[in-house]
C-alpha cells in the first residue's frame, strides 16, 4: 500500500465480502464451504451462514480446489507466470505457493483424498499437467497436451496415483508412477462412444493392419504417409472422413472399486474401468408398469409447467446429467431439469429414483466430508441441502444470487444495513457489522441502477425499460415494493438523491434527466424534467442544507471537440411546493428557472465532482491517466463560456476510464477504474491516503463506490466478479475521523426531523403488485371520441402528452368541427368535378392528377416511384454487367483461349459425326521446359552413344557381334516403345526415354513432358486431316448447291414443284454461330427512336428508286415485246413455244372454206409435230435430272466414306492418347508412391528414434531402480534379522518367569491392537475411507496411542512384577516398531 505525505499512515482493510460463483464450490470441513468470488476465497458456514474471506493479493482468483481432510484450500492467481497458493482452515493462513512453468494462466486445481498431491492443469500456451507435494512445496512430474483444453480433473480417492482428466468431448487416465522418490506421469486415453452411444473398435492408422491379398495399386501404405507427414502428427493424424463425434462429458466421480461414472450431454450414462481403461454405456432399466405411468403423468405435469414458465421441456426418460455424487448407497446425480435422483447400479443397468425437485438447473452436488448432507447447487446461486438419511425434501440453505452486482449503498442512518441490487432485478439487504445476508427480494426485470434514499428507508431501483421501482426497506428482513413510476421507454442510468432526501434524480439516455420528488408522503411524484443537447457521461449532486439548495453538476461528452463540458443547474423547495409555475404542459422545466450555468474544461473527462463550499471540480481524465483540479471563477457563466484549464494534474497509477467518489463531508476522493485498484485522496492536498486491490482487471474493475454517511465504510462492488466488497477505515488520522462523525451527526440531526414521519408514511403504503387485469393503481382516461386508455402501462411523459393533446382537442373542438365540414364540402364539390369530367370529350377531359390538392404529397409520391424506377435499373445494369462478365469469362476460358476451337464434321446420309481435338496454344514456359528436357534427352542420347563406342572399342569385338548388339539395341528400342502407336499417328516416340532407364525422379518427371508433347503433337496431326475433311465438306456442299440450281431450272421448266434437299453445316460444325447473335433470332421489336425511324424511311425510298431506274430499260422493254426477249430461238425454249390457231376455229366447220380446211390441217400437223418436240425435252430434262440426283448422292456417300474413315482414325488416335496419357499417370503414381515411401520411411526413422530415446530412458530407470532396490535390499535383511533376534530376546529375557505367566506374555505380545481411527473410519459413511493409503509415520502415530493404552498397568498380568511389565511393554513396543517399518 502506497500512501502520500499526509496520510499519517492510513489504510483500509476488508470488512466483509458477498456474492457468489457457481462455478466452484467445496467443503473445507463438516460445516463449511468455501468458493471463489472475485479476488476473494468465501468461507460460509452452513449454520451460521456466517463468513469470512482470504484475499488474492495480486488479483482475480483463477483456479480453485479445497481438501476437507486435509483442511487446506489451494487457488492460484492471474498474473503473469502465476501462483498456487495453499492456506490452512480455520486459520485461514499461507502455507506455502508454489511456482510452475506456467505463463498465463491455472484452469484446474484438484487435492487428492488422502496425502499432500495436488494436482494442476496450465492454459495456454503450455497446456501441461503438473503433479505437486504441497506439503514439501515439490513439483513430482509434469506433462504436456497441447492444445487440449480441461473442463474437469480429478484424483482417485482410493489411488492417489490415478487421475482423471476431462476434456470437452475426450477423458484421459493419467497414472503416477512412483520409485523412491522419482515420479512420472504416463498417458492412457479412453475411447468414448459416438453421440449415438455406439462402441467401435479402434482403429491405429499408423500402424495398419495388413492385408491378406497382394495390393493392386502399390503398398498399402498409412494415411499419415498419403499424407506426407512424419514425426509426431503422422502418429496422432485422423483424416476427416474417420473423425467421429465423441460423447461430451458434462459430470463425472469416482466409485470405491476405482471405476468412474460419466454423465454426457447426450443423455447417457458411462461407467470407465479406470485399470483397463474401458467403457461401458448404462442403460436405465425399465420401471413397473405402473411406475412407468406415474412417471409419465409427471413428465406431463412438468412439461406444462416449464411451458407455462416459457421454458424448454424436458424429459425424464433421458436426463442430461450435470453433476455426480458417489455415496455407499449409490449415485446421486441431477442436471438441467433440477430434479436430484438417486441411481441404482446393478451390471450394466440402473434405475432412477426421485429423491427432490427444486425446479432449477443444479449445476453441481457436494457430499459433506461425513457425508450426512448432499449440497446442491443451482445456476441461479441458490444453495439447497439434503440429507439422505431422512430422505425428505431439500431445504434452501443459501439464497443468494449468481448475478455480478450493479450498485449497492447504505441504508439511512447509514451505520447498521446496506442495500445491493444484481443486473437480474434482485435487491438484498446485507447488516453492515458482518456482512450477514438478512433478505432478498426479486423484482423480475433487469436493473441498471439503484440508490437509498437519506430522508427515509427507501430504495430506489431503476431499470432498462424507463421504470423506477420504490422499495419499503424499513423492516431489514422484509423488504418490499410499494410503488412503481414509469418514466420514459429510456433506460434509467443513473439515480441520485440530494443528501437532504428531498429531490431524486434519474439520468436517462438520450440527454433526459427526470426530477422527482423523493418523499413517500407525496408518493414520490414526478416533478418535471429537461433535456440536454449532449450524451451525458456523469451526474453528481450537491446539497447546501444552509439555504435549502440542491446544485446539480452534469458531464457532458461533446463530441466535436476533445473537451468536457460541465452544466451546472439549480433545484429549490418551491419547485416542490409550486411545481406547476416552474414547469410546462408537457412536463419540462423552464430553462430560466434552473439558472443554468456551462463550462468547458480543456480535457475530456469520463467523471467529474464538486467541492460543496468550493467551486472546485475534480475530473478524471479519459486521454491520460490523470485527476485534473479546476476552480470554476464566478465570472463565467452560461454567456459567453472559456475553456477552463486544470490548476493541478496528479498522475494516477490506474489505467482504464476512471471513476470518482466523494465522501459526505467531501474531505475524501475515492478513484477507482478498471484495473480494480481503489485510491482514496485528500481534497485538499490530493495526496493519496490509502489503496485497495479489492478488485481486478480480469473482472472488468470497480463499476461503483459508496461512502457511509459516517465515512467508516465504504462499499465497493466490481464489474463482472459479482463480489461486492465493504472496506473500513484500519489506521487512520483521528482528527479526520471526528471531522466525520461530526458531519454525520449534523446531517442526522436534520433529517431525523422528517424521517420518522416519511418512514410511517412509507410502512403504511400498500404493496404495489403488478396485475395487468386490473387498472386500479391509475384511473382510466376517456378520450373525446369515448375510448378508454389505460394509463398504467403508459409513461409519465406519454401521459403529459397525452393529456397536452387533449386540452388541445378540448379547446379547439369548434374550430375542428368548422375544419371537417370544410373538408367535406371540398371533397364533394371535387367529386361532382370529376364526375362531370367523364361527361365531357376526350379532348376536353383532365387528368385525374389535375384534381390531386395534395400537389406535395403528389410530387413525394412520384419521387418515390422515380426513386423505386432508378434503383430497379441499377438493378437490372448490375445483373446484365454480371452476365456479361460470365459471358466474357466463359468465352475466354472456352473459345478465345484456344488456339483451335472444337468442331463437328458430319456425315450427309449418317448418324455420324467426328470432333477434332479442342488445343490451347501452349505457354512460353511450357516450350522452354520441352525445350530443355528435349536438350538434355539429347546430351544424354550422345553420352550413351559415346559410352558404348568406347566399350565396343575396349572388347574389340568381331564385325558379326557388332551386327549382333546393333540388332539386340534395335530390338530393345523396339521393346520399349512396344505397344505404342504414337508414331503411326503424328507423334515423335524416338525422344522418349527407354522404360528401363526411368530410374531418378528427375527422368520420370521428364518423360511425362515428353509424352505429353508427343500427345500434343498427335493431336495436331489428327487436327490437319480433320481441316481437310472440313474444307472438303465445304466443297461438297457448294456443288451440292451448284446442282441444285441446275436442277430447280429443269423443273421449272417441267412446271413441277418438288422440295430439292440442301445440305447446311450445323451450329456443331460452325461454333462461331453462337457468338453471334441473327436477327431472325431477336423476337422483339427492335426499339427506334423518331430520328433513326425517318432515317430508314429514307434509306428504303432511296432504295426503291434506285430498283425502279435499273429496271426501266427501253430497248428490253422492245425486244421482249418483239420476241420475248432474245434475238433466236433456244431449246430450252420449246416448252414455251405455242402456234396460235387460225382466226376461223371459232366458226362451225361446215361453214369453213376448202382453204380454210386445208390451213386448219396444216395447224394440226404443226401442232402434232411441236408436242412430240415437246415430249423429246422433256425425257431429256428428266434424264438430267436423273443424273444431277445420282451425282449429288455419289459424291455425298463418298464423302460420308471418308467421314467414316476418319472417325475410325479419331478412334485410334483416341487410343493412342489415353495409352501415352495411361503412362503419364503410371509416372506420376510412380512418383507419389516414392514420395509416400520416403515419407513413410521418415516417419519410421522418427518413430525408431522416438523408441530409442524411450527405451534408453526406461533402461536408465530401470537401472536407477534396481540401485534403489539394491540399496534397500540391504536394510530389509538386516531388518528381518533384527526381528527375529527381538523374538529370541524376548525369550531368552522372559525365561525365567513360570509357565503360566510366560503363555500369558507370549499371547500378549502377539496381540496387536485395532486403532480407534481403524474403528472410526470402518463406521462412517465415506465411502472412500476403507483402503485409503497412509504413510508410514502416520500409521506408526496411531498404534503408539494404542498401544499406550495397551501398556496402563491393569493389563498387567496378576502375578508379574511392576519392573518385569516395564521390560515387557519396552520389547513389545520394539517388536511393533520393527514389524511396521517391515510393512512399510
Amino acid at each position: 500500500m502506497a500512501a502520500g505525505p499526509g496520510s499519517a499512515g492510513a489504510a483500509l482493510d476488508v470488512s466483509w465480502v458477498q456474492g457468489f460463483s457457481n462455478k466452484n464450490l467445496a467443503f473445507v470441513s463438516n460445516q463449511t464451504v468455501c468458493y471463489p468470488c472475485g479476488n476473494y476465497i468465501l468461507f460460509l458456514d452452513i449454520k451460521t451462514k456466517k463468513t469470512r474471506a482470504v484475499q488474492c493479493q495480486t488479483g482475480q482468483v483463477g483456479a480453485f480446489a479445497a481438501n476437507a481432510n486435509s483442511q487446506v484450500v489451494a487457488f492460484s492467481d492471474r498474473k503473469l507466470n502465476p501462483l498456487i497458493h495453499i492456506y490452512t482452515f480455520p486459520e485461514l493462513r499461507k502455507l506455502t505457493e508454489l511456482k510452475g512453468d506456467a505463463q498465463l494462466d491455472y484452469t484446474l486445481l484438484a487435492f487428492s483424498f488422502k496425502g499432500p498431491y495436488l494436482a494442476s492443469y496450465s492454459s495456454i500456451p503450455e497446456f501441461v499437467l503438473s503433479v505437486w507435494n504441497w506439503q514439501e512445496n515439490l513439483l513430482l512430474c509434469s506433462e504436456s497436451q497441447p492444445g487440449l483444453t480441461g473442463t474437469a480433473l480429478s484424483f482417485n480417492p482410493m489411488n492417489w496415483q490415478q487421475l482423471c482428466f476431462v476434456a470437452e468431448s475426450s477423458v484421459t487416465i493419467w497414472r503416477i508412477e512412483r520409485s523412491k522418490d522419482e515420479h512420472h506421469l504416463t498417458r492412457h486415453p479412453v475411447e468414448l462412444p459416438d453421440d449415438h452411444g455406439a462402441m467401435s473398435p479402434h482403429e491405429d492408422l499408423f500402424f495398419p493392419a495388413s492385408r491378406n491379398d497382394d495390393p493392386y495399386y502399390g503398398p498399402d501404405l498409412p494415411v499419415s504417409a498419403i499424407a506426407g507427414l512424419k514425426g509426431h502428427e503422422a502418429e496422432t493424424f485422423v483424416p476427416r472422413n474417420c473423425i467421429k463425434t465423441s460423447v461430451h462429458p458434462t459430470a463425472h466421480c469416482w466409485t470405491a472399486t476405482s471405476e468412474i461414472y460419466m454423465g454426457c450431454e447426450e443423455g447417457y450414462v458411462l461407467a470407465i474401468n479406470a485399470e483397463q481403461y474401458s467403457v461401458s454405456v448404462l442403460q436405465q432399466k425399465a420401471p413397473p408398469e405402473f411406475m412407468q405411468k406415474i412417471a409419465d403423468v409427471v413428465s406431463h405435469v412438468r412439461r406444462e409447467v416449464q411451458k407455462k414458465k416459457g421454458g424448454k421441456p424436458s424429459s425424464l426418460q433421458k436426463p442430461v446429467l450435470l453433476a455426480m455424487a458417489f455415496c455407499n448407497e449409490g449415485l446421486y446425480a441431477a442436471g438441467s431439469e433440477g430434479i436430484l435422483m438417486f441411481c441404482h447400479i446393478k451390471d450394466l443397468q440402473y434405475e432412477i429414483k426421485i429423491c427432490a425437485d427444486i425446479s432449477q438447473p443444479i449445476s453441481s452436488l457436494l457430499f459433506s466430508p461425513d457425508y450426512t448432507s448432499l449440497l446442491l447447487v443451482t445456476d441461479q446461486g441458490t444453495v439447497y441441502s439434503y440429507r439422505p438419511a431422512h430422505s425428505g425434501e431439500a431445504v434452501k440453505l443459501l439464497d443468494t444470487s449468481s448475478s455480478c452486482f450493479l450498485a449497492a449503498d447504505f441504508l439511512t442512518p447509514g451505520n447498521s444495513y446496506c442495500v445491493s441490487v444484481t443486473i437480474s432485478g434482485e435487491v438484498q439487504v446485507w447488516s453492515l457489522e458482518d456482512g450477514t445476508f438478512l433478505s432478498k427480494l426479486n423484482l423480475g426485470i433487469e436493473a441498471t441502477s439503484m440508490a437509498c434514499c437519506p430522508s427515509s428507508n427507501s430504495v430506489a431501483v431503476g431499470t432498462q425499460t424507463g421504470q423506477i421501482y420504490f422499495l419499503d426497506v424499513t423492516k431489514a428482513e422484509a423488504p418490499r415494493v410499494v410503488h412503481r413510476t414509469f418514466l420514459s421507454k429510456l433506460p434509467v442510468l443513473s439515480l441520485h438523491y440530494d443528501q437532504s432526501g428531498q429531490f431524486l434524480i434519474a439520468r436517462a439516455t438520450e440527454g433526459h434527466i427526470f426530477i422527482l420528488d423523493a418523499r413517500p408522503s407525496k408518493f414520490f411524484q414526478v416533478l418535471g424534467y429537461i433535456v440536454l443537447a449532449d450524451e451525458v457521461l456523469h451526474l453528481s449532486v450537491i446539497s447546501d442544507l444552509k439555504y435549502d439548495s440542491v446544485e446539480v453538476m452534469v458531464l457532458l461528452n461533446v463530441a466535436e471537440v476533445q473537451q468536457a463540458r460541465l452544466e451546472i443547474f439549480h433545484l429549490s423547495s418551491a419547485m416542490i411546493a409550486d411545481n406547476d409555475k416552474y414547469v410546462n404542459e408537457q412536463g419540462m422545466f423552464n430553462a430560466s428557472d434552473l439558472k443554468k450555468e456551462q463550462y468547458d474544461l480543456d480535457y475530456p473527462l469520463s467523471s467529474a465532482v464538486r467541492l460543496k463550499s468550493h467551486n472546485i471540480v475534480y475530473g478524471y481524465c479519459t486521454c491520460a491517466p490523470f485527476i485534473c483540479k479546476y476552480y470554476l471563477s464566478a465570472k463565467n457563466k452560461w454567456d459567453g463560456p472559456s475553456v477552463f484549464s486544470a490548476e493541478k494534474k496528479i498522475p494516477s497509477k490506474q489505467f482504464g476510464s476512471g471513476l470518482l467518489c466523494l465522501s459526505p463531508n467531501s474531505q475524501w476522493l475515492a478513484a477507482a477504474a478498471k484495473d480494480g485498484v481503489l485510491f482514496i485522496y485528500n481534497t485538499s492536498t490530493l495526496d493519496i491516503l490509502a489503496q485497495k486491490h479489492c478488485h481486478s482487471y480480469q473482472g472488468g474493475g470497480i463499476r461503483s463506490m459508496v461512502f457511509s454517511l459516517d465515512g467508516n465504510f465504504i462499499l465497493v462492488n466490481g464489474e463482472n466478479d459479482c463480489a461486492l466488497v465493504c472496506l473500513k477505515w484500519k489506521e487512520i488520522k483521528e482528527t479526520e475521523i471526528e471531522e466525520a462523525a461530526l458531519y454525520w451527526q449534523s446531517l442526522r440531526d436534520i433529517l431525523n426531523k422528517s424521517a420518522s414521519d416519511e418512514n410511517s408514511v412509507l410502512k403504511s403504503m400498500a404493496e404495489w403488485k403488478f396485475d395487468p387485469e386490473c387498472t386500479s393503481k391509475s384511473p382510466p382516461v376517456t378520450e373525446e371520441d369515448g375510448n378508454v386508455t389505460n394509463t398504467d402501462d403508459m409513461t409519465w411523459i406519454g401521459q403529459k402528452i397525452q393529456k397536452v393533446m387533449r386540452e388541445e382537442t378540448q379547446r379547439f373542438a369548434n374550430q375542428k368541427e368548422e375544419l371537417q365540414m370544410g373538408i367535406k364540402k371540398l371533397r364533394e364539390t371535387i367529386q361532382k368535378m370529376m364526375h362531370e369530367n367523364e361527361q365531357v370529350p376526350d379532348i376536353e377531359k383532365l387528368e385525374h392528377s389535375e384534381f390531386n390538392l395534395d400537389l406535395k404529397e403528389q410530387e413525394q409520391v412520384q419521387e418515390a416511384a422515380e426513386e423505386d424506377v432508378a434503383r430497379a435499373r441499377r438493378e437490372l445494369e448490375m445483373e446484365i454487367l454480371y452476365h456479361c462478365y460470365l459471358q466474357d469469362l466463359i468465352k475466354y476460358k472456352c473459345w478465345d483461349d484456344l488456339c483451335v476451337k472444337e468442331r463437328a464434321v458430319k456425315c450427309f446420309h449418317m448418324d455420324c459425326e467426328v470432333r477434332n481435338y479442342p488445343l490451347k496454344e501452349r505457354s512460353k514456359e511450357e516450350l522452354e521446359t520441352l525445350k530443355k528436357v528435349l536438350r538434355l534427352k539429347q546430351a544424354e542420347t550422345a553420352d550413351l552413344q559415346a559410352q558404348k563406342k568406347n566399350l565396343d572399342s575396349e572388347m574389340a569385338l568381331s564385325e558379326e557381334e557388332r551386327e549382333k548388339a546393333a540388332e539386340v539395341t534395335v530390338d530393345g528400342a523396339s521393346l520399349c516403345l512396344n505397344g505404342s502407336l504414337s508414331s503411326q499417328y503424328g507423334g515423335d516416340t524416338s525422344i522418349l526415354y527407354h522404360q528401363c532407364d526411368l530410374h531418378t525422379k528427375e527422368q520420370k518427371l521428364n518423360q511425362t513432358i515428353l509424352l505429353k508433347d508427343v500427345i500434343y503433337k498427335v493431336k495436331t496431326a489428327f487436327n490437319e486431316e480433320f481441316d481437310i475433311v472440313v474444307q472438303k465438306k465445304e466443297q461438297e456442299i457448294a456443288r451440292v448447291k451448284e446442282r441444285n440450281l441446275k436442277i430447280q431450272e429443269i423443273l421449272e421448266q417441267l412446271e413441277l414443284q418438288v422440295e430439292l434437299w440442301e445440305p447446311v453445316l450445323t451450329d456443331d460444325e460452325m461454333p462461331e454461330r453462337a457468338l453471334t447473335v441473327q436477327d431472325s433470332e431477336i423476337k422483339a421489336e427492335k426499339y427506334m427512336t423518331q430520328e433513326e425511324k425517318e432515317q430508314a424511311e429514307l434509306l428504303a425510298k432511296l432504295e426503291m428508286e434506285r430498283r425502279l431506274a435499273a429496271t426501266d430499260d427501253e430497248r428490253q422493254r422492245a425486244l421482249d415485246d418483239m420476241m420475248g426477249g432474245v434475238l433466236e430461238i433456244r431449246r430450252e425454249d420449246v416448252l414455251k413455244m405455242d402456234i396460235p390457231p387460225p382466226d376461223f376455229i371459232s366458226r362451225p366447220e361446215d361453214l369453213w372454206t376448202e382453204e380454210e380446211t386445208k390451213v386448219f390441217e396444216e395447224y394440226e400437223k404443226k401442232v402434232n409435230e411441236l408436242n412430240e418436240e415437246k415430249e423429246e425435252y422433256r425425257q431429256f430434262l428428266r434424264n438430267e435430272w436423273n443424273k444431277l440426283e445420282a451425282s449429288i448422292k455419289e459424291t455425298t456417300q463418298n464423302f460420308d466414306d471418308i467421314v467414316c474413315k476418319l472417325s475410325e482414325k479419331k478412334l485410334k488416335s483416341q487410343m493412342v492418347i489415353y495409352q501415352e496419357e495411361l503412362k503419364i499417370v503410371n509416372l506420376i503414381y510412380a512418383l507419389l508412391l516414392d514420395e509416400e515411401l520416403d515419407t513413410r520411411e521418415a516417419g519410421l526413422h522418427k518413430f525408431l528414434m522416438k523408441k530409442k530415446k524411450e527405451k534408453v530412458k526406461g533402461a536408465r530407470k530401470i537401472l536407477t531402480t534396481k540401485y534403489g532396490v539394491e540399496a534397500y535390499r540391504g536394510p530389509y535383511t538386516d531388518a528381518l534379522q533384527e526381528e527375529k533376534s527381538l523374538e529370541h530376546g524376548f525369550m531368552k529375557q522372559f525365561a525365567h518367569i513360570p509357565g503360566n505367566l510366560f503363555e500369558e506374555l507370549l499371547q500378549l505380545y502377539k496381540h496387536r491392537p485395532e486403532t480407534s481411527r481403524t474403528e472410526t473410519l470402518l463406521d462412517t459413511a465415506n465411502p472412500y475411507v476403507k483402503g485409503s493409503p497412509e504413510d508410514y509415520q502416520d500409521a506408526l502415530s496411531h498404534l503408539m496411542k494404542a498401544m499406550d493404552e495397551l501398556d496402563s498397568p491393569e493389563h498387567m498380568p496378576s502375578g508379574l512384577d511392576q519392573s518385569l511389565w516395564k521390560h515387557f511393554c519396552l520389547a513389545r513396543r520394539n517388536k511393533m516398531e520393527s514389524e511396521e517399518l517391515i510393512s512399510s
